[in-house]
């Protein structure tokens, strides 16, 4: 049975910071395959700087096309929103049962809020969770510092943020090192974040 570890995010835009880290998921654990899963724009919350759910596919599609263990996902698109973690889960679960076996992808950041989760007790039962370093404040819970579902991968920490990427790219700066080669094109093409 194939592992994959689902790495979620809007991915606005997908950047180099990302593609380390499932890249290293991919290389250093025992995850056969990394699925980029893109979240749709919830439509209760519309943010202006988010970019259409589909370009941001696209993006990934692109930052992705050439690792062969890395794949863009838009299993979300078609789920009822707002949509939870333990659902798409599920969903992935009836979808493709038996041939692949699915894990979560996190930052270290997320896992000190996972017990705000919904169901997270459930995700924990059926799911181990890959948990990457991010520099951040606060601490992980003490239920999950030894949990045996909870496995740490010492990933190269990486600062970027495609927040910091918008707002620079907004403002004129060179932020194409940050982006992989095809996503800068399609970005500057689309004339997104301008």
């Amino acid at each position: 049975m194939k592992k994959v570890g689902l790495y979620f995010g809007t991915f606005n835009p997908v950047h180099i910071g990302h593609l380390v880290i499932a890249n290293h998921m991919a290389e250093h654990s025992e995850l056969d395959e990394i699925w980029f899963v893109v979240t749709p724009q919830s439509p209760f919350k519309k943010k202006k700087s988010l970019l259409d759910n589909n370009h941001r596919y696209e993006m990934v599609y692109e930052a992705t096309k050439e690792y062969p263990k890395l794949k863009p996902s838009k299993i979300e698109f078609d789920l009822p929103q707002p949509n939870y973690t333990v659902n798409t889960l599920a969903h992935l679960g009836e979808k493709y049962g038996n041939r692949y076996h699915f894990s979560l992808i996190m930052g270290e950041d997320n896992l000190k809020s996972l017990h705000r989760w919904k169901n997270y007790e459930v995700i924990l039962e059926n799911h181990d969770i890959f948990v990457y370093p991010r520099i951040s404040e606060g601490r992980v819970e003490n239920i999950f510092s030894e949990h045996p579902r909870i496995k740490p991968v010492m990933a190269p920490i990486m600062e970027i943020s495609s927040t910091f990427i918008r707002k620079n790219h907004h403002e004129g700066k060179n932020v194409r090192p940050l982006l992989p080669e095809a996503v800068w094109v399609y970005m500057d093409e689309m004339n997104f974040y301008r």
